[in-house]
Formats: structure tokens, sequence, C-alpha cells
């Protein structure tokens, strides 16, 4: 096993596994990078679709209406926005919630652009996920930053702070301190990204990071595309607009008919019990509870939402309670929740991290399998398995050692078209780097050996709705 083990932990070992799950991108490993973009960001095929999804689709839309109007974005911008992504339907949602000039950010908002202009688009719409801590690991997350090759702390808050908290920690206050770790560490390149920050004050660290990519975005990437950024506080207002619809899908499916929530986490406790065990766990179910800045989970009990550890009731799972919640922000929705309605129900194609081309689809899985145990609607049953490219592989598909900072500083703002161009005809080979997220993972090692073994195969009913 330890050998078995040894041979999957290489970069070709990993592409031949997401070839095994994904056989439509093995002809793309041989070609520029951007013929993989051009298909990830290719709008999906037309056809007949449910009420169901028109209707989440519309949601989807008038929340990025509002998340592009509240950013400063023109009505004009705004509307086109929307109208590319609808004839589209392509979210970038792997990256977290970092300023742009951090490389996991940058490369793959340069990937997504690729995909974009070869469509000839304008616009640009990116999730950012902003439930995640402050701190991921030693000086590394979005509480750090890393200039000249050294650690700065980016709101300058004390290790207590930090540690268990979320981006989305708050009502406080946090400005851009862009403290050194090492005094001797301030110097030229800190003085400019201060100049290029607000320097306001802001009730979360998230609201701060997104402000300051508006800031950023121009002077990375020029004026070509208009760029939205959304992140879960835009999640929780598009759930809280979906509660709030007595005919929505997802209040009378999740809410107010009992089948379905425990039908969805029986089939994730069925998932983690099997083979493919490791890629969809229940950290939560349904939603994150907030509680004097740190992120909490919660189970499904009787009807309640309580604390996992203490089994206090947080709220009731109703639409009153939840969407008083909502607007407090104490709770959030969880990953599975956004993916529901950002993707699965109105049809949107996700593109992600090293893990979510394997999550995603199981999500879709237990969603199908729920429904199906339900009785309930086989018209998004059936439109769920004929789904076109429902998600793949799209964030840090680019992995260079380029300090994306030093353009700033070598003044070389604004050259989009150059950018493009460059990266855009390396091949896949060169541009994808080590794969670093994947071959350093031990699930993928793991996920590989099963793949060989054949324990898993992309033939297995779990993997049906890829």
């Amino acid at each position: 096993m330890d050998e078995l083990a040894a041979e999957t932990g290489t970069k070709q070992a990993v592409l031949g596994s997401l070839a095994t799950l994904y056989p439509w991108t093995l002809s793309y490993y041989s070609r520029p990078i951007r013929d993989y973009a051009f298909r990830l960001f290719e709008a999906p095929a037309l056809k007949a679709e449910p009420e169901i999804r028109r209707r989440a689709l519309s949601k989807l839309l008038e929340a990025i209406r509002k998340a592009g109007t509240r950013s400063g974005l023109s009505a004009e911008k705004v509307g086109q926005i929307c109208r590319e992504f609808e004839q589209r339907r392509v979210l970038q949602t792997g990256p977290h919630l970092f300023l742009l000039t951090e490389p996991e950010a940058y490369y793959t908002h340069i990937f997504s652009l690729l995909g974009l202009s070869s469509h000839g688009c304008s616009t640009y719409v990116s999730y950012a996920v902003s439930t995640v801590s402050l701190v991921e690991k030693t000086r590394k997350g979005p509480g750090w930053l890393t200039l000249d090759g050294k650690p700065i702390n980016v709101f300058g808050l004390s290790r207590s702070r930090m540690i268990g908290y979320s981006l989305l920690t708050g009502p406080g206050s946090y400005r851009f301190e862009l403290m050194p770790a090492q005094p001797s560490a301030d110097g030229e390149a800190l003085t400019l990204l201060r100049s290029l920050l607000p320097e306001r004050h802001f009730e979360r660290p998230a609201h701060a990071i997104k402000a300051g990519n508006i800031e950023l975005w121009p002077k990375l990437f020029g004026d070509r595309f208009a760029f939205l950024q959304i992140d879960d506080e835009d999640i929780a207002d598009l759930v809280a607009d979906h509660i709030s619809d007595r005919d929505s899908w997802l209040r009378l499916r999740l809410l107010e008919d009992p089948r379905l929530a425990s039908n969805i986490l029986a089939e994730i406790d069925r998932l983690a019990a099997g083979p493919w065990s490791g890629w969809l766990a229940r950290g939560t179910d349904f939603f994150w509870f907030y509680e004097n800045g740190r992120r909490l989970p919660l189970r499904l009990v009787a009807g309640d939402l309580v604390h996992s550890t203490t089994g206090m009731k947080v709220a009731r799972f109703a639409a009153p309670e939840i969407l008083y919640r909502l607007a407090n922000r104490t709770l959030v929705p969880n990953l599975l929740l956004m993916f529901l309605v950002v993707s699965i129900l109105p049809g949107v194609r996700a593109l992600g991290g090293s893990h979510q081309p394997v999550y995603h689809p199981l999500m879709r899985y237990v969603v199908s399998r729920a429904l199906e145990a339900a009785g309930l609607d086989a018209d998004l049953r059936h439109t769920l398995g004929t789904d076109d490219v429902p998600g793949a592989w799209g964030h840090r598909v680019i992995e260079r050692d380029d300090d994306p900072f030093e353009l700033l500083r070598r003044g070389r703002i604004g050259e989009t078209s150059d950018i493009i161009e460059r990266f855009g005809d390396m091949p896949f080979a060169e541009a994808s780097g080590a794969m670093s997220s994947f071959v350093t993972d031990l699930s993928w090692t793991e996920l590989c050996v099963r793949l060989k073994e054949q324990a898993i195969a992309p033939t297995d009913a779990e993997w049906a709705f890829a």
C-alpha cells in the first residue's frame, strides 16, 4: 500500500485520475491552457428546463444585480454582468476571499479571464468563500499576506483575535493596518500597497477585503473587464430571498417537507461510510452558527438546529427564525446550501479547486437521491442527470512562482491583453506547474489509490451526476 501511495502522489498520477473521472479533460492536457479555459466558459447547451430551475436562476440574477449595485457598479455595467452571466451560467467558486495580490487568487482570475475573453465577454463574476478562518495555518490565510518574502499582518490583529475567527467576524472595526511581523520589513512595497487600499474602517474583515479588491482590480487587470466579487453574505441574502418566497423550492422542500432535509443528511452519512468517504461530510447541517466571532457547527434534531457540542437550541428549522438569523448574520449557509442556490438549482457550472471536482458531483448525487427517496421532483432529477459539465477543476489551474505584486511595483498596470496572451499560449503542462494542491493532499493520494484498486470507479452510481 505504501508503494502504491508513493506512485500516486505525483502530478501525472493526479492528471490520470482526473481524466478517469472526467474523460473529456484528457485531450486538453497537450493543448494550450486557453483551450481548457475556453471549454469551461462555453455556454451550456440549450435544453428544456423545469420551472424550479428558471425561478432559481432568476433569484440568483437578482442577487448578482443587488451585489453589483452595492459594490458601486453603474446600472449599465450591472445589467451587462447579468446578461452575460445568464448566457454563460459559469461561476468561479474556487478562491477564498483573499486580496487580489495573493497568488492563489490572482492566477485563478487570470485563468477565468482567459476563458471569458476567448468568448468575447467583458464582465466577470467570482464567488469567494468567506466563512474561512483569518488564519488557516501559521501566518497563512486571509489575515496574512507576503511581501518581499516577509509576512504582513493584514489587519494588525493579535494572535488571539485571529485564531479560530472567521472573515465574517463582526461587527467590529477593521482596517488595513498592514503590520510587518518584523519591524524591519516595512519598506517601499508596503508603502505602495497601503496607498492602493482603502483607509477607512469596516464592520467585518470580509467587507474590507472586498472593498480592497475593488480598488486593486483596475491596477492589476485594467478596465477591460467589469469585476464583481460575491461572498457568503450575498449567499445568505439569496437564501433569504428563496425562503421569503412561500412558493419557492427551498422553502417548500427543504424547510416544510421534513423528508428532504433528513434524506439529504442520511445520504451524506452513507457516503461518509462508503468507498467515496472523505469528500463530503456533515461539517454542519445546512447552516453555520456565528457566536462571538466564531463559526460553530449545528445539527438538525427534531426540527431544531442545535449546537453540536452543547445541544443548545439555536433556531427552529423554519422560515421565520431562519430569516431573522440570516439577516443578523448569526446563521450563514454552509457549502451544500450555497451550491444548491448558485449551481445545482439554477444550472450554473461551478469551477473550483482540488476538492470541488470530487465533492460537487457527490452533492448533486445526494440531492437527487434524497428527492428520489421522497418521490419528489422527477423533472429536476432528470435535468440534473443531463447537465453539460456542471462542474470542473478551474481554481489554481495556473500555478506560478511569480509574485503578482511585482506587476504593480514595475508599473505594469492594466496590461490585461498582454497577460492573457502570455498565459493563454502556455501548454497545459507548463501552466499547471507542480499541481501542489493535489500532489501534497492525502485525500488525493487516497483517491488515486482507490481508483487504481477499483474500489471506486466513474461508473459508480455516486458519480452519475458529474
